[in-house]
């Protein structure tokens, strides 16, 4: 059922999205408007539970710790497993780790190639190995905000002509 499972999950999730896929086939909490793509999800996706607007792609979700493998000459059944909970309107940065049980409040951004784990505080911007708050999200939107350009929706070449053209600003 394993292989079966982790198929269905590849073809869904290239026809249609992860969250899809993780909703149908491993019955996993996943909120509105949520953008998971590429994801490393583990054996256990249905031990991750997603709020609304979550964004990860190419990131780790671990939510078993191998490092049991040490007493299983005396308990060849032992394993060790956490639940992973990301909240409500959070960015993940891309080849980021979630590591089990952790739970990530509301409102945060983590940055790229961050290790997590634990009790992540709503509101604020986390980068590191480990991660670790390094200022609010009102403080990275006011640092960054002369860096804002209204591109998202432009077509490739659109973007590329408005980007050369506006270098001095980047």
């Amino acid at each position: 059922m394993k292989v079966l499972d982790k198929l269905l999950f590849y073809i869904f999730s290239l026809l249609i999205d992860d969250s899809f896929a993780l909703k149908k086939i491993y019955n996993t909490k996943v909120g509105e408007d949520c953008r998971l793509n590429k994801n490393n999800y583990g054996e256990e996706p249905f031990l991750i539970s997603f709020g609304n607007n979550v964004s990860a792609i190419n990131v780790d979700f671990i939510t078993h710790d191998g490092a049991v493998w040490l007493w299983r000459n005396k308990n060849p059944k032992l394993d060790l497993f956490k639940s992973i909970k990301i909240e409500s309107n959070i960015f993940i940065g891309h080849r980021s780790i979630i590591l089990p049980g952790t739970h990530i409040s509301s409102n945060v951004i983590i940055g790229a190639g961050s290790v997590v784990k634990g009790e992540i505080k709503e509101n604020k911007v986390y980068a590191g190995v480990p991660a670790r708050p390094i200022c609010s999200i009102e403080d990275y939107f006011d640092k960054n905000e002369k860096y804002f350009h209204n591109t998202k929706l432009m077509n490739y070449k659109n973007k590329k002509n408005y980007l050369n053209k506006n270098k001095k600003y980047l």
